[in-house]
């Protein structure tokens, strides 16, 4: 029988068909071969839906990984002003170095991370 899980046929399954035909004869030969064809079209289906149903995760998936990037982005844009003020302020231009690089690492471990899941 046809694995409806993975949409794969058997070699049984086949010698199973090539058995019966020779068994009942050129008669049946017509029924035999349309039966078969109708379990291969409905493992091809499978496989498809599979892949389709795939294909469409991943598509989500990504855009929800460009979503969440974009407004990680926007959230370091909007704390960076403040953190730009106060380094500014307290440590001139080392302190503004040191919370820029921190905001950028941030973005950059982030981008990483959703690489690395794909």
């Amino acid at each position: 029988m046809a694995d409806a899980d993975s949409g794969q046929i058997s070699r049984q399954e086949i010698e199973a068909v090539v058995e019966t035909r020779h068994e009942l004869g050129p008669s049946y030969e017509a029924e035999i071969v349309d039966s078969f064809a109708e379990r291969i079209e409905q493992a091809i289906e499978t496989r498809a839906g599979t892949q389709l149903a795939r294909a469409q995760t991943d598509r989500s998936e990504a855009g929800q990984r460009q979503k969440q990037q974009f407004v990680l982005g926007i959230v370091s844009l909007g704390t960076g002003i403040p953190i730009t003020a106060i380094a500014a302020a307290i440590t001139d231009l080392p302190g503004l170095a040191v919370a820029w690089l921190g905001i950028v690492g941030v973005n950059v471990a982030h981008a990483l991370q959703g690489r690395k899941q794909r």
